[in-house]
C-alpha cells in the first residue's frame, strides 16, 4: 500500500501550497493519504476535501484520503511544544470559535512585533503584512518573507537568527495553552492527540518520558516517530518510548511546500517513508475510543 504523511502545512497557516494544490500534489506523489495539520486553524480543510472529490472526478487513478487535522502550539516549561490532532471535528462551531481565540492571541502577538521591528528600523506595518499575506495565520514564517520581500534582510536564515528567532529582540511570545490542555481540547472534540516531533525539543530522556506521562494522563494518543530528518535511531528510540506508553506511532514531513528546503512531501529529505498501516491502526484506535464512549 501507498504510504502517508500524517503532519502536513498548507497556505491557510504558513506553508506555500494552497490545499488544493496540496491535494493534487499528495495525488502526484502517489500518496494514499495526507492530515492537513495548519496552525490553530481548520479554513483549508474544506478546500482540500472538495479538492480530492473534484480530483476523483477528473482521473480514475488514486486520489488521496484527505484527514481533518490541526497543530495546536503549547508552551511547557518555557518551550514551544507543538500537539498534532487527528481526524477533529472540524465542523463543530464551539471547536472552530475556540480557535479563533488562538488566532487572536496570535495576531496580539503579530502586531506588537511589527511594532517593535518599526521602532527597530524595520518598516513592517502589520496592515501590510496582513495584505501580503492574506487569508493565512500569520506566523513568524511570513515575517521573516516580508522581510526578504522587502529587502530588509538577504536571508530567511537572517531573520531567525537576527531578528526573530526565539532569542532575537523582536521576538514576542504569544500566550498559549499547555500541551495537556491542548490534548484534552483535541479529545473534546473526537481528535486523537499526536506528540509532533518529540525531538525537536531537544530534551532529556527523563523530561521526555515525564511530558509523555503527563500527556498520557490527559488523552494522549500518539507519538510521531516518523519525521523529517529522523536517523532509523531516533525512529527506534521513539518506538519504544511509544510501546512503553501504550501510544500509536504517527509520523509525517511537515511539508511547508517551498518554505522549507529540500523538504518534500511524504519523503521529507528522501528518507521518510510512513506506512499505510500507521494511519490504519491510528484509524482503529479512534473507532475503539469513540465506540467506548457512546456506549
Amino acid at each position: 500500500m501507498s504510504p502517508v504523511d500524517l503532519h502536513t502545512h498548507s497556505s491557510r497557516s504558513d506553508g506555500t501550497f494552497t490545499p488544493e494544490e496540496l491535494v493534487r500534489y499528495a495525488a502526484a506523489k502517489g500518496l494514499a493519504a495526507i492530515a492537513l495539520t495548519d496552525h490553530d486553524t481548520v479554513e483549508g480543510i474544506g478546500e482540500a476535501l472538495e479538492a480530492a472529490q473534484k480530483l476523483r472526478k477528473e482521473t480514475a487513478g488514486p486520489v488521496p484520503e484527505v484527514i481533518p487535522g490541526v497543530e495546536l502550539s503549547t508552551e511547557y516549561k518555557g518551550k514551544d511544544v507543538h500537539i498534532v490532532g487527528l481526524f477533529i471535528d472540524w465542523k463543530d462551531p464551539a471547536f472552530t470559535e475556540k480557535l479563533r481565540e488562538f488566532a487572536d492571541a496570535r495576531t496580539y502577538r503579530n502586531r506588537k512585533m511589527c511594532r517593535l521591528l518599526t521602532e527597530g528600523g524595520y518598516d513592517v506595518p502589520y496592515e501590510s503584512l496582513e495584505a501580503a499575506f492574506p487569508d493565512t495565520v500569520i506566523t513568524r514564517a511570513h515575517f521573516a518573507q516580508y522581510l526578504l520581500n522587502n529587502g530588509m534582510i538577504s536571508s530567511i536564515d537572517e531573520a531567525f537568527s537576527k531578528l526573530i528567532g526565539d532569542d532575537c529582540p523582536y521576538f514576542v511570545p504569544r500566550e498559549k495553552i499547555s500541551p495537556a490542555d491542548a490534548v484534552r481540547f483535541v479529545r473534546q472534540y473526537g481528535g486523537v492527540a499526536v506528540l509532533a516531533h518529540p525531538l525537536q525539543y531537544k530534551m532529556t530522556d527523563a523530561a521526555l518520558r515525564l511530558l509523555v506521562s503527563s500527556l498520557c494522563k490527559a488523552g494522549l494518543a500518539g507519538i510521531e516517530v516518523y519525521y523529517s530528518g529522523y536517523k532509523p535511531s531516533d525512529t527506534a528510540y521513539l518506538s519504544r518510548i511509544a510501546g512503553e506508553f501504550g501510544l500509536f506511532v504517527s509520523g509525517g514531513s511537515d511539508f511547508h511546500g517551498t518554505r522549507k528546503k529540500n523538504l518534500d512531501l511524504g519523503s521529507g529529505y528522501g528518507h521518510l517513508y510512513v506506512p499505510y498501516s500507521v494511519l490504519e491502526a491510528i484509524r482503529e484506535r479512534n473507532r475503539k475510543v469513540i465506540d467506548h464512549e457512546t456506549r
